[in-house]
């Protein structure tokens, strides 16, 4: 069984695309439009070019994504994406590059269980948690 997170970026999948490619050297497996759905009347009018569905690679993991309905109005609440950083320069600049534009929630540092952990959230409002295991 594989549990793979589905993030709906609201009209702003492209752009979180781009930002996810530089931050965290994330790759696209593919990507779908709602201009190619077999089926355009269940399309809102100026969506064609709006991203119905992809999947990212963001190391081993896969991330799935869409504009879902394009109401501009991302909302991911309750949850965050976990990197697993090999060491504490990598943890530095995985962090720095998805905080960038968004808000840090937990400066990265040295705790009690991790040589570096922090979280942020991204620009677009994912919750990220960076770590380091011992």
């Amino acid at each position: 069984m594989q549990i793979q997170p589905y993030l709906f970026f609201e009209g702003r999948a492209d752009e979180a695309i781009a930002f996810y490619r530089k931050a965290v050297g994330a790759t696209v497996e593919m990507a779908m439009r709602f201009k190619d759905a077999p089926d355009q009347s269940m399309i809102s009018p100026g969506s064609a070019e709006k991203v119905m569905h992809a999947a990212i690679k963001i190391g081993d993991a896969a991330v799935l994504l869409s504009d879902g309905r394009n109401s501009g109005k991302p909302n991911f609440q309750g949850f965050s994406l976990t990197i697993y950083a090999k060491d504490a320069p990598e943890a530095d600049r995985l962090f720095n590059a998805l905080a960038e534009g968004g808000e840090v929630r937990m400066p990265l540092d040295k705790t009690f269980f991790s040589p570096r952990f922090g979280m942020l959230a991204d620009k677009f409002g994912v919750g990220w948690m960076i770590i380091v295991q011992p």
